[in-house]
């Protein structure tokens, strides 16, 4: 099997889409992309992101591939959480505080920054609605990171959110009073859950 078929092979097991570092990884040459892209077999999505033509582009998994040490996180969070239905108009994410955000400042990311021992609590990792892997907060984090005062989530997106983690049959409670403490919203919490639970 070809070099290109291999990548191509690697695209379709990937949903539509491959990384620079994929290629690399697989001990192929990444000049093979390129031949691709000039072929029109691929398209060049994004820095490092490659996806076939008739596939859609993935916002959220470019922007996890150009910025690695970030984190979706607050309203997007919420969104790829099913904690709320509203798309993301601007996307969220938190990085490390010592990380430089220049290079975000043309993207439609709102930036956040997280001390080291803050930054990597409650991290998962779950599908984009295209389903390709990208590094989120959990529910539980995520719902103390609506509450703190930077956040200035909207207070609608904020109920609604606590109101579908009520109705969950995954919430962990003690996890999120763990955090609610740890973030120091644990007045803010119990406002919440008292109505709620």
């Amino acid at each position: 099997m070809s070099s290109t078929d291999q990548i191509l092979e690697m695209v379709q097991n990937n949903n539509g889409t491959i990384t620079s570092a994929q290629v690399s990884e697989a001990g192929l040459s990444r000049g093979n992309l390129k031949y691709l892209v000039d072929k029109g077999i691929l398209e060049r999505s994004a820095r490092g992101v490659y996806i076939l033509p008739q596939i859609w582009e993935d916002e959220l998994f470019n922007l996890q591939v150009r910025f690695k040490k970030g984190v979706f996180s607050n309203e997007t969070a919420l969104f790829l959480n099913d904690l709320t239905d509203r798309t993301p108009t601007q996307f969220c994410m938190t990085f490390p505080l010592n990380y430089n955000t220049t290079s975000l400042k043309n993207e439609n990311v709102k930036c956040f920054r997280a001390k080291d021992e803050l930054y990597s609590i409650g991290v998962i990792k779950v599908s984009t609605p295209a389903g390709n892997p990208v590094n989120i907060y959990g529910v539980e984090r995520t719902l103390c990171d609506i509450l703190r005062g930077h956040s200035n989530t909207d207070i609608q997106i904020v109920s609604e959110a606590f109101k579908r983690y009520a109705k969950s049959t995954n919430k962990n409670i003690p996890i999120l009073s763990e955090y609610a403490k740890i973030f120091r919203v644990e007045k803010r919490l119990r406002t919440y859950l008292e109505v709620l639970i």
